[in-house]
């Protein structure tokens, strides 16, 4: 059994991330630890936190040598400090999204992180997902030919309270999901040579909310346009689409996937000509949530080797910021 615990719950994944880890059978949950003594309060009433151990201090969970990992589970605007207080304990950390925006905080991070070899796993859970598992294969493969455009919308409907919280940060809902997407953009394509934020408040419902956001990523051969809103009506309509110069495939819905749109110039690898549609296997976010967390395990043990490297996470974040303007170019 790996022992583990979670650190803050504020976060929108954080009960899904407990979840998976008491119902993962080799994991012993050994408790939660929440700053905030009203949030604390109010979690423990409810049944997602229902008979977990609460620390009394962080110092309390840090100091316990038989915890191996921690899932970092606070408000972004908490999340960077506490994860850096997490490897400066010496623990492997599962870390929700996204990485802050101190840029220099996050290098320090994971500049901490490589000379303890420790893991540091961003809580991305569309690195798990069949469907875009599947289109990385099939650029990665060749089989689309060169990449020379991406397309992702991930919009959200957001009410005003959820909305003054995440008005705090640059580029309001933007920075807040955009990484989802972006993370899998940098997989397919590396590192935007320029990148040109579009944030706006359209709704003007809370000021200085980017309620309306567009980041255009350019990249040498090719194009990305990633746009969020925090006022789609639900269900939202996200979809994630790649061209290339021999096909193009198409995830649409994005959550839950059905099937992608496949469109190849001639019959390859299996796939016909034209257009067809290739099945995604179903899966649920709390599905996502225990693969992720299976990979984290089997990284922390030695089974394999961290499905992202150090150099990955430092990326998707320092194009998260681009993209919202807090770091120019």
């Amino acid at each position: 059994m790996i022992k583990l615990a979670q650190y803050g719950t504020k976060h929108g994944h954080a009960a899904g991330k407990l979840r998976a880890m008491q119902t993962n059978a080799e994991v012993e949950v050994v408790g939660v630890f929440e700053p905030d003594e009203r949030q604390r309060e109010e979690m423990a009433q409810s049944d997602s936190y229902a008979g977990v151990h609460w620390f009394e201090s962080e110092a309390a969970m840090l100091g316990d040598a038989s915890i191996v990992g921690i899932a970092s589970e606070g408000a972004n605007v908490e999340s960077l400090a506490q994860t850096e207080a997490i490897v400066r304990a010496g623990k492997h950390v599962w870390y929700d999204k996204p990485a802050g925006e101190n840029w220099a905080g996050w290098q320090r991070v994971i500049a901490l992180a490589r000379e303890q070899e420790l893991l540091v796993q961003m809580g991305y859970m569309f690195r798990y997902h069949a469907g875009y598992c599947k289109i990385a294969e099939w650029v990665h493969s060749g089989l689309l030919g060169d990449v020379f455009a991406v397309r992702a919308h991930m919009s959200t409907s957001l009410g005003k309270a959820q909305k003054e919280k995440v008005s705090v940060h640059c580029g309001g809902v933007f920075y807040d999901l955009s990484s989802h997407q972006l993370d899998q953009i940098v997989w397919l394509l590396g590192r935007p040579v320029r990148v040109t934020p579009f944030m706006r408040n359209d709704m003007r419902e809370v000021e200085g909310f980017t309620d309306n956001g567009v980041g255009i990523f350019e990249f040498e051969r090719a194009i990305a346009i990633v746009d969020i809103a925090a006022m789609e009506p639900r269900p939202n309509a996200r979809r994630f689409e790649v061209y290339g110069a021999k096909g193009s495939a198409i995830l649409d819905p994005m959550e839950p996937a059905e099937n992608i749109r496949l469109c190849l110039d001639a019959a390859r690898d299996g796939y016909d000509a034209g257009v067809q549609f290739v099945e995604v296997a179903p899966q649920s976010r709390q599905d996502l949530y225990a693969l992720e967390l299976e990979a984290f395990l089997a990284a922390i043990r030695g089974r394999r080797e961290a499905d992202r490297s150090y150099d990955h996470e430092l990326l998707v974040q320092e194009t998260v910021l681009r993209g919202t303007g807090l770091l120019r170019g």
